[in-house]
Order: C-alpha cells, then sequence, then structure tokens
C-alpha cells in the first residue's frame, strides 16, 4: 500500500525541514537535528517522502501450466 492515513512524523519529510547531509536535517525552527527526530511543528510535505518499494511477486511455483487458456 502506497499511501497510508496515519504516518509517522519524521524530519526527513517536514515541510520545515531540509536535508544538510545524509543523516542531519536543517529544520526553521529547531536547527540541526538527526534526520529521525521530530517535533511538535511537524507539518507533513507528501512530496519529500519517498515510498517503500512495492514487494516483487515471487513466480517461481508457477510452471507454464499457469499460464495457458
Amino acid at each position: 500500500m502506497l499511501f497510508v492515513k496515519k504516518i509517522e512524523p519524521s524530519c526527513s519529510y517536514c515541510q520545515r525541514g531540509k536535508a544538510v547531509t545524509p543523516d542531519t536535517v536543517l529544520c526553521k525552527k529547531k536547527g540541526v537535528i538527526p534526520l529521525a527526530g521530530a517535533c511538535s511543528a511537524f507539518r507533513y510535505d507528501p512530496l519529500k517522502r519517498v515510498p517503500p518499494r512495492p514487494v516483487t511477486p515471487d513466480f517461481c511455483h508457477l510452471d507454464g501450466k499457469d499460464f495457458t487458456l
């Protein structure tokens, strides 16, 4: 599922934060903080969030009979 209604706050996809290094974020309210941090000023920005990749299906248990009509 790509779109989840309840998303855990994280500074990595907050409107007020901007990534400085791979593990720190520069926040307008709190300054330099860790990437996994979150505060009460969190505002969700859907364009910054990278959803997890979907699980690839496993077709190894299928054979040719499964693909014929």
